[in-house]
């Protein structure tokens, strides 16, 4: 038998090789038969399987402790394989305003396949079981929310899920599994844009799905049937991004305090958000279901109009503007400008975001750097009186 692609000479290499193959040699139809009926390891096309991919799969499942994990092509196609794999023509969707915007499109087209949606706000989840219907079949949140940092209760939704069996999937991709293990609190899916923090370096795109063995053979099927499989190439970026994943999360969520705290004392800045901040809404409820920090995303209103936030933006030397997060260097933006132009003008507002509404996220720089940063750009906005609402 041919060796093992990822041990070709017989010791097992630093850095997982690269398998590009498409396709597969069969070296008799026995063995054929065994790798098509799952009795032993094998590859046989990429959109069902390969090597490099299935390396990366097994780690992030270490990390959120599940028994399995299915990695696709990126975060909008792994929450896309999780709504078409479980929901069907007359089942119910409970989702919250306060999650990635492009979930919007999607509930587009599920609605059009005959899928009924109840958008919540994260602000009335402790209502979330009187939302709860006999057809409810999933219940998808995300918390700490994006963009504006706000916490859902895990096992709170586990309970209101458990009443009608729905399935509960969260979205973990802003706290990630160094500080957040939700399978552990009770959800059934674990969601993240591997982009994110899982890659770390802004090179890469993938999403991760993790759960349990019968759920990975579902979401698999799925995948196959689809053709979202990962490239062999972002996987062997992926997974070298996830070995400095740990200190990377330290990092962030280290920064991220000490600027929460730097601009909890800022006259320019008003209703701040981070977790790790005593006078947050959500953080008792963090401190319950969160370890090793709060993560490395904030949000916060600069000034009262959208030209103050984007004269501070415009000063930023050290802090980069652009969209995406989780990564080594430190990103802004303003997410009713960019990351939440899926949806309409008045649907962007209506949760809570603002037009000065910025959205941080804190890469692996030192903390002084980014204060002093912060401090030199606020300088540049016209002081007003703030509402600090």
């Amino acid at each position: 038998m041919a060796p093992d692609p990822l041990t070709p000479y017989g010791n097992r290499p630093m850095v997982t090789p690269i398998v590009n193959a498409v396709n597969y040699e069969y070296l008799s139809f026995e063995v054929l038969r065994q790798i098509t009926d799952g009795e032993i390891d094998g590859y046989t096309y990429h959109r069902d399987d390969n090597p490099t991919v299935r390396e990366v799969e097994r780690k992030i499942a270490g990390l959120e402790g599940a028994e399995d994990c299915i990695v696709c092509t990126t975060g909008m196609a792994a929450c896309t394989m999780v709504y078409l794999t479980y929901l069907k023509a007359g089942d119910h969707l409970i989702i919250f305003h306060d999650t990635y915007g492009a979930n919007y499109k999607v509930a587009l087209i599920l609605e059009r396949l005959g899928v009924s949606i109840t958008w919540l706000s994260a602000d009335e989840s402790d209502r979330l079981g009187e939302h709860v219907r006999p057809n409810t079949r999933m219940i998808f949140l995300e918390t700490p929310s994006n963009p504006l940092c706000k916490i859902l209760d895990i096992r709170s939704a586990r309970k209101a899920a458990d009443t009608v069996g729905a399935l509960l999937v969260v979205d973990n991709t802003f706290a990630t599994p160094y500080h957040q293990t939700p399978l552990r609190l009770g959800a059934d899916l674990v969601i993240h844009s591997a982009t994110k923090a899982l890659g770390g370096h802004n090179d890469l795109m993938a999403g991760a799905i993790a759960g349990s063995m019968e759920h990975y053979n579902q979401l698999w099927f799925t995948r196959q049937a689809i053709g979202t499989t990962l490239d062999a190439y972002s996987a062997f970026l992926l997974e070298r991004g996830l070995k400095t994943f740990e200190l990377r999360a330290e990092a962030m969520a280290r920064g991220a305090q000490i600027v929460a705290e730097f601009l909890a004392e800022q006259p320019k800045v008003s209703r701040l958000a981070y977790p790790g901040l005593a006078s947050c809404p959500g953080h008792t409820v963090a401190a319950s279901q969160m370890q090793c920090g709060f993560g490395g995303m904030l949000a916060f209103d600069v000034g009262e109009e959208e030209e103050d936030a984007k004269r501070f933006i415009a000063a930023l030397k050290t802090i980069y503007h652009a969209v995406s997060l989780g990564a080594t260097e430190s990103l802004i933006c303003i997410p009713y400008l960019t990351t939440m132009l899926y949806l309409p003008p008045e649907l962007r507002t209506s949760f809570g975001v603002r037009k000065n509404t910025v959205r941080l996220s804190i890469g692996i720089e030192p903390p002084e750097k980014l204060v002093a940063d912060l401090k030199q750009a606020l300088a540049c906005v016209p002081q007003r009186v703030l509402s600090h609402a």
